[in-house]
């Protein structure tokens, strides 16, 4: 089949035409890349070419005809079965993104905060050779923590946050013009999960608590420096970057998902961060444990709030999130029975430091 025979041709070991194995020079193809190939191929015979979700097979009645997706057929989930097995005795770790925790979202905080004010304008090329730290100023560094904040707090994709328009968010304030009865409503038009609209939206409050997961906090503050560099605010939210500490004028001009990768890896670096592990997905499974681990949320309150409630059909997705080895450990192994372990930090509601708290 032609899925299976691309993915082989890419990803193994041995050569389609030959069976010899490839030569060192050949580039092989992750088994995130052919994940990502039988994805592609499954939505194209299923969307464009009409032939569902269901697995190849033949017809009961018609002998010789088949139906259902190729690309979901037993050949094609048997050959990655075995190619995923051959990855990993090859020394290939399958692995997935590294879920953002607090801690680390606390030193980009602390180091957005801490960047002085660029001067306006394109940099040469010779300045960002002899520079490469200078990549971004104050204003580019808040714009990043704000979309940080949104894709973790809201579980976005990254798709879906760099989308986000002014239009989508209201500052809505109650008649006590009290700090904590202050709020955001962020609407979304679109979601990969519910392209026919009916999203619901997301009512965010202050975290006096925790600054540096203060969504709403981050909306005010990029409010003001966006209204610094564009009269109307209209358009995209994100921005293209422009120069190192500045943002397009340009409302249809937005920042790109290579863009958004691009910067995130160089501000892990800038607080001393491995930035190996992490990807665009980092952002939504670490708000998955924040909200689970951190803010006690249930796991039906985290299903709504992402929107997965609705058609729950795949409860493996939200436990991979949850639970991953690539993620920062939350203990060490040698404490786990250890009645005297160290104590945690005071827990903002009831003081404790056991645990459980």
């Amino acid at each position: 089949m032609c899925c299976t025979a691309d993915q082989n041709h890419r990803c193994d070991e041995n050569d389609i035409w030959t069976g010899r194995t490839k030569a060192p020079s050949i580039p092989r193809a992750t088994y995130g890349t052919a994940q990502k190939m039988r994805a592609a191929v499954s939505h194209k015979f299923g969307r464009n070419h009409k032939l569902g979700t269901q697995p190849w097979s033949e017809h009961p009645t018609i002998t010789g005809k088949f139906i259902g997706n190729p690309s979901l057929s037993v050949t094609v989930s048997q050959y990655m079965v075995s190619l995923r097995r051959r990855k990993v005795r090859a020394g290939e770790a399958v692995t997935s993104a590294r879920a953002m925790d607090e801690a680390t979202m606390k030193h980009l905080w602390d180091f957005a905060w801490a960047t002085p004010r660029k001067e306006y304008g394109p940099m040469s090329r010779k300045r960002k050779a002899e520079n490469p730290a200078e990549w971004a100023g104050f204003v580019i560094c808040m714009m990043l923590l704000l979309l940080y904040l949104v894709s973790m707090i809201c579980l976005l994709r990254y798709d879906e946050a760099l989308r986000i328009t002014w239009a989508d968010i209201t500052f809505q304030d109650t008649t006590t013009f009290r700090p904590a009865d202050f709020r955001v409503k962020l609407e979304l038009p679109f979601r990969k999960t519910h392209q026919y609209g009916g999203i619901a939206p997301f009512y965010i409050y202050p975290d006096e608590e925790r600054p540096w997961m203060c969504l709403v906090r981050m909306f005010a503050v990029w409010w003001v420096l966006a209204r610094e560099r564009c009269e109307n605010l209209d358009g995209f939210i994100f921005r293209k970057k422009i120069g190192t500490d500045s943002i397009s004028v340009n409302p249809t001009d937005g920042m790109t998902s290579d863009a958004f990768l691009e910067c995130f890896l160089n501000n892990l670096l800038d607080i001393g961060a491995d930035p190996r592990p992490y990807g665009t997905h980092s952002f939504r499974q670490g708000g998955c444990q924040f909200l689970y681990k951190v803010c006690r949320w249930d796991f039906r309150d985290i299903c709504d709030w992402g929107g997965w409630a609705e058609n729950f059909d795949n409860p493996g997705t939200i436990f991979k999130y949850l639970l991953s080895w690539n993620d920062n450990p939350r203990e060490q192994r040698e404490h786990y029975m250890n009645p005297n372990r160290p104590r945690k930090d005071p827990c903002h509601t009831c003081g404790r430091t056991c645990h459980c708290a």
